[in-house]
Parts: C-alpha cells; sequence; structure tokens
C-alpha cells in the first residue's frame, strides 16, 4: 500500500495535483485486491492451487483497470482509473520484487496466469500459514541482509505517511469519522 500510494501521489503532483481523499482510497484499496481475490479462492474454497492465480494475473489487471476506465467513461470524469491502475500494478511488482530482494528468486509465472498454470503450492490454513510466515520474516530479520531490509522498510514507511501528511492527508477524515461515533467520543 506504501508503494502505491507514494506511485500514486508522484503520478498526481506530475499532473500538478494532489491526491484526494478517493483517490487515495482507491488506490490503497486496489493495491490489496489481487490478495483479497485469490486467498479467499485459494485458502478457504480451494478454488486454485495457489494464492497467487486470477487476482494476480496481468490478464486480470488489464480486465480491472479497462472496466474501470470504460464506467468512468459513463459516468463522468471521476479520475479514478489511473489510482486503480497504479494500485493494482504496484502490488503485482511488489509480488515480483519481494521475492527477488529477499530470496534472490525472480517468480513471475503467476502474471501469466492462466496461460501459465498456477504453481501447486498447498497452503496450510490461514492461521498456521501467517504464523508460520511471521516466524520466517523474524527469523530473516535475524540476518545482517533482513536487519537492511527492516530498516528501509521503516523509512518507506515513514517516508510515505510523511508524504500523505504533505498531500493533505487525503482520507483523514473519513477514518476519523469511521472510527468515532456521531458524538465525535
Amino acid at each position: 500500500m506504501a508503494i502505491a500510494y507514494l506511485a500514486y501521489s508522484g503520478y498526481a503532483h506530475v499532473r500538478g495535483r494532489q491526491p484526494s481523499a478517493t483517490t487515495a482510497l482507491v488506490v490503497v484499496v486496489a493495491a490489496v485486491v489481487p490478495d483479497v481475490i485469490d486467498k479467499p479462492l485459494s485458502w478457504w474454497l480451494a478454488v486454485f492451487p495457489s494464492g497467487r492465480s486470477l487476482g494476480h494475473s496481468a490478464f486480470t489487471a488489464v480486465g480491472v483497470v479497462a472496466i474501470t476506465g470504460a464506467v468512468q467513461r459513463r459516468v463522468g470524469p471521476v479520475g479514478l482509473t489511473p489510482a486503480v491502475a497504479i494500485g493494482y500494478v504496484s502490488h503485482l511488482l511488489g509480488d515480483v520484487a519481494y521475492p527477488l530482494l529477499v530470496k534472490d528468486t525472480l517468480s513471475v509465472e503467476f502474471l501469466l496466469w492462466p496461460l501459465v498454470p498456477a504453481v501447486n503450492d498447498p497452503t496450510p490454513p490461514p492461521f498456521t500459514y501467517v504464523s508460520e510466515l511471521f516466524a520466517a520474516y523474524l527469523g530473516y530479520l535475524s540476518t545482517p541482509a533482513g536487519a537492511t531490509y527492516l530498516v528501509l522498510d521503516l523509512v518507506l514507511l515513514l517516508g510515505t505517511a510523511t508524504l500523505w501528511i504533505r498531500d493533505g492527508a487525503p482520507g483523514a477524515r473519513w477514518i476519523r469519522e469511521w472510527t468515532t461515533d456521531s458524538d465525535g467520543q
């Protein structure tokens, strides 16, 4: 989500604009959509053998962006298509970059699903998977490369938060309203 917001904010500034609350929300939501599609279909419904198939396919990404653009043209100039495209594509690029940076493994075949079948990657139940992933992550952080990764990740998050604040904290009002009751308490 941080990379997606950084990329969208950069795009907006190059165009002489500020990210709005709506576009900030859309870019963040679009950045998680591939996992929202694939993880339940793989983990809970066993429709796919991997948590990276339909939602992580470049073909799906193109379709989602094209449908967004078509709807936007019918509804009016809302400007959401770039936010959807940047959010969605940043997720896919992140899923390529993370294993490359952390494990020195280039994995792009999931981008070509269904032309390239999803890797049969039986995933344990979600709680077990997340706890195993977390344990592996902690192990990685105990290495010099992991410590460097953690520092860079913190710099990325702090930089993104700083940029978001400089952009006027788009969406903060919605978050405040959503997390407080009608009396403001």
